[in-house]
């Protein structure tokens, strides 16, 4: 099956469509402009087609020629709530709202694999899931997506589940990369409220001082990072807020932080839920005030199956080249929640280089509202989707 004359046939397509998706950004779990666009796109194609009921998400199953496996592959569709600060001739036409993490080009390349495997839907040996996905950004669209029997649209378990994530930055343009094991950090947040009592702030030792309690925590818990952790255990705590008080000459009843931890395993994430919360009410009432702790569960950590991120390396460079793969050195601290599907599921999330510049260091970031991305990856982004697919199920 030669994907990448395929795709490299219906590339202007693709961009058109990734285009459309860019102008017109949605956030969160209902994208109603970008789900009748994936339909859209979708239409005539062999596909039996399932609409989410919590999300606008959309499943989509193709049936192999034989019987088989179930691959399942997946497209996050949502937008970032961040104004846009490109001039492309498709900038987004939604004030506040912009494709600044690529999804829009996920979308588009989902779209692709689906065109190009229904092509070859004769010879498939097996059957194909199409995930199209709400609600990654913070709305947890993959476990609504669980939920809702994506995992087992095909009529039983998907055998092997396989993602893509482009970046403005961190790789040049067209290289693929992922490794084996953890692939991104599990994310929990951190809620802390120190309660004292106030009071003027002429005469504090006739109150219940709550803001250096709450910022001796806010230490402590970088110390509680490096002492008690391995450093072969990677941990990071963001305090990302702080609120205390109105005025200078006022002592506050209370102070609240904030705070995101990442850990890479159940075992640290357990850990530091445990001694984070056991740290902060120890420390307020050391001092005579109450801390009120939560402590909640985000995304869990996306970690690959081995032999499928062996599978995807091997893949990539017998489809573009050894020059083009490269082993991923480290996880990324980001937060991903394909994690949901990995979780179930034997399979392998990748990035993949989608930067405008030559010189990716010179691009700004993920997130940012002058992310942009490099429409001529699409096609091969389609292709090492299809191509994955098409030799998972040739291994069974």
């Amino acid at each position: 099956m030669d994907f990448r004359a395929a795709a490299a046939a219906i590339e202007d397509n693709l961009i058109a469509l990734r285009r459309e998706i860019h102008r017109f950004p949605e956030v969160g779990l209902h994208l109603p402009k970008t789900q009748a666009a994936v339909l859209a796109a979708l239409e005539g194609l062999p596909l039996e087609i399932t609409l989410g009921e919590t999300s606008t998400s959309v499943t989509a199953v193709l049936r192999g020629g034989r019987p088989g496996p179930v691959v399942l592959l997946r497209a996050d569709m949502d937008a970032l709530p961040v104004t846009e600060e490109n001039d492309a001739d498709y900038v987004s036409q939604h004030v506040g709202t912009m494709h600044a993490c690529g999804h829009d080009m996920h979308t588009a390349g989902l779209v692709g694999a689906a065109r190009l495997l229904a092509a070859r839907q004769a010879d498939l040996a097996g059957d194909v899931v199409f995930m199209f996905q709400p609600g990654e950004e913070g709305g947890d669209g993959a476990k609504h997506m669980i939920a809702e029997g994506v995992l087992d649209a095909a009529g039983r378990r998907a055998d092997a589940a396989y993602g893509l994530h482009v970046m403005s930055d961190r790789l040049p343009r067209g290289i693929v990369t992922t490794r084996p094991g953890p692939m991104m950090a599990a994310i929990a947040g951190l809620s802390v409220n120190v309660v004292g009592k106030g009071g003027h702030g002429s005469r504090p030792h006739t109150t219940l001082d709550p803001i250096p309690v709450a910022a001796e925590i806010v230490t402590a818990l970088q110390t509680l990072v490096t002492r008690r952790f391995s450093v072969f255990e990677p941990i990071v705590i963001t305090v990302g807020t702080f609120h205390a008080g109105t005025r200078h000459n006022i002592i506050p009843d209370n102070a609240r932080f904030e705070a995101s931890v990442r850990t890479f395993s159940e075992a640290a994430l357990a850990q530091v839920e445990a001694e984070s919360v056991r740290l902060a009410e120890g420390i307020a009432a050391a001092h005579g005030l109450t801390a009120e702790v939560a402590f909640v569960r985000e995304d869990p950590a996306t970690v690959n199956d081995p032999a499928e991120a062996a599978f995807v390396a091997a893949t990539a460079r017998d489809l573009f080249g050894d020059d083009r793969y490269v082993e991923m050195a480290d996880p990324a601290t980001g937060s991903e929640d394909f994690s949901r599907v990995l979780e179930a599921v034997p399979g392998s999330y990748m990035f993949y280089g989608a930067s405008v510049h030559d010189d990716p260091r010179e691009a700004a970031s993920n997130h940012s509202p002058r992310a942009a991305f490099d429409d001529s990856v699409l096609a091969d982004g389609a292709a090492l989707l299809a191509e994955l697919t098409g030799r998972r199920m040739a291994r069974d």
